[in-house]
């Protein structure tokens, strides 16, 4: 099993989370609540959580899916009526103001852009929406040479002093799909902590995030195998405390036509579907910075990403391979 060489970080994640623990004997009247709840954001969602009664854990519960319908409200690009719709349907003609945090989260997206030397870039949107996987519909090549110069995060303009955003062109749309749900997670376990609760999952889809541990034993995570028929196979797991962890695979929203894998972890540089690895996850602090670097892998390649992930000293990562291999970070140490 793998064990992290830096940090307080014990972790990876897969994008159907698999929790298995050994638990200390229980309080009398305490013990573990667990949700699943389908219908936000189009994936997901997981609550577990050690509570003292029903009471207390049904309201958690509660609060953590109301702030995730909030969040989704605030930025799907599917709701006409969202703060992120208002600004593609505007935001090339004028400056378009918005909330604090709709701003923040935009600055954000912005400085992983640059961190990750454009892998990471919301404008892929100008090409995406192009794209539709339920109905296996992609562009045409003609399409996606038209639309590609909107892609480009140096398009988003934000000024602070107005807390608004502008685009330096028509033609550019934004998705925070690519961070938006490790966002929400992150507001999740604020809302739990401010509550009480020293010991919870939260999951959105591919990302995660836990407090505490499981009474003495770490939460253990696998990494899915992403060709394995059996989607619960995994191709490795690793303990996790207190951290957040992100897996992003070309086998989660896709279709196949003439032998091509068409996958929604698009290549800005090109608009089609990056396919260098098959998953990506990355472990570090808060949901919102791994959600926000885990598609890197999969446009630079895995030792370009390595390369990356190596200079930040509060990440770690797993990438799989086209050929089947296991990479990790520095600070993991590989299974022997």
């Amino acid at each position: 099993m793998p064990t992290l060489k830096r940090r307080s970080l014990d972790a990876a994640f897969a994008c159907r989370i698999a929790l298995f623990a050994v638990l200390a004997a229980p309080a009398a009247q305490a013990e573990w609540y667990h949700r699943v709840d389908d219908g936000i954001m189009g994936t997901r969602i997981t609550v577990e959580l050690w509570a003292d009664d029903p009471v207390q854990a049904d309201r958690a519960i509660e609060a953590v899916l109301a702030e995730m319908r909030r969040v989704d409200e605030l930025m799907s690009t599917y709701k006409p009526t969202s703060e992120l719709s208002k600004v593609n349907a505007g935001a090339a003609r004028h400056p378009v103001a918005v909330t604090p945090e709709l701003f923040h989260l935009l600055e954000t997206s912005l400085e992983y852009s640059k961190v990750t030397e454009g892998a990471f870039d919301i404008t892929y949107a100008s090409v995406g929406y192009l794209y539709d996987f339920r109905k296996h519909v992609h562009p045409t090549e003609q399409a996606i040479e038209q639309a590609l110069p909107g892609i480009n995060y140096r398009h988003v303009l934000l000024d602070p002093a107005h807390s608004s955003v502008r685009f330096s062109q028509a033609g550019v749309r934004i998705d925070l799909g690519g961070i938006a749900k490790g966002h929400s997670v992150d507001r999740a376990i604020a809302l739990l902590e401010a509550m009480g609760i020293r010991h919870a999952a939260v999951s959105a889809g591919g990302d995660s995030r836990v407090i505490g541990d499981r009474f003495g034993k770490p939460w253990i995570i696998g990494i899915r195998n992403p060709r394995a028929a059996d989607p619960d196979a995994v191709i490795t797991r690793i303990p996790l405390e207190d951290a957040a962890i992100s897996t992003s695979g070309d086998y989660e929203r896709y279709f196949e036509e003439g032998g091509v894998r068409y996958h929604h972890i698009l290549d800005p540089k090109t608009g089609h579907s990056a396919s260098k690895v098959l998953s990506a996850s990355i472990i570090g602090p808060t949901a919102t910075r791994t959600d926000g670097l885990s598609k890197t892998a999969f446009v630079l390649g895995p030792e370009e990403a390595l390369r990356i992930i190596d200079k930040l000293d509060d990440v770690d990562a797993v990438f799989v391979t086209p050929d089947g291999r296991v990479l990790y970070s520095k600070g993991l140490e590989p299974p022997h």
